[in-house]
């Protein structure tokens, strides 16, 4: 009995659902050390009473992102779902309006779960054309625009051209750009929390 009364119990906590790639899954980096991790203590330390809950995976498309979105949303009932795919797809250079329409599907779904949704944008390296860079861009922005969800330009703001933020292979942020990263992130999950 007192092990039901503590499951519901933790069933009664807020979930905030971080849903996204090797930039939040702590790629060859300590977990405890990664932004999601940060996450949790500094709602602690706000007074906020929600369980940070990490489904990303390093490698993640939008595409996949979609497979798996219905499942986490059930498994997890999410009050807050932080959505940061995109960047696989650019690099791997997929069409932009194949992400823009895998990124409001999830988004669909996630709002129709009644959880709210913010949005974390990113860019990608100059060398894939301006042209295309542009339009990858773009879809953060117009789907933020057509789904009614704050966002924000550039998840890695700050430490894309830093090395010293980088791991070895210049792409994956390291331990001491996670903090940065959730700076860069507060601002949209807090207002949308206290909302």
């Amino acid at each position: 009995m007192l092990l039901l009364a503590a499951g519901a119990e933790a069933a009664d906590v807020p979930t905030v659902l971080v849903f996204g790639d090797s930039l939040s899954a702590g790629y060859d980096i300590d977990v405890d050390q990664s932004w999601t991790a940060l996450l949790q203590a500094r709602l602690e330390q706000q007074g906020y009473e929600h369980r940070v809950v990490n489904a990303s995976i390093s490698g993640e498309t939008t595409e996949g992102g979609v497979t798996r979105i219905d499942d986490a949303l059930n498994t997890f009932s999410p009050e807050l779902l932080i959505l940061e795919l995109g960047a696989n797809d650019g690099l791997r250079g997929f069409p932009p309006a194949r992400m823009k329409a895998n990124l409001i599907t999830i988004i669909n779904r996630a709002k129709a779960s009644g959880a709210d949704v913010v949005l974390l944008g990113i860019r990608i390296p100059t060398n894939y054309g301006a042209r295309y860079s542009r339009a990858f861009e773009d879809v953060f922005r117009e789907v933020s625009d057509e789904t009614d969800i704050k966002w924000i330009e550039f998840f890695m703001d700050g430490i894309a051209l830093n090395d010293e933020l980088l791991q070895s292979d210049r792409i994956h942020p390291n331990v001491a750009a996670q903090p940065i990263l959730l700076d860069n992130a507060w601002p949209i999950i807090s207002a949308t929390l206290d909302n």
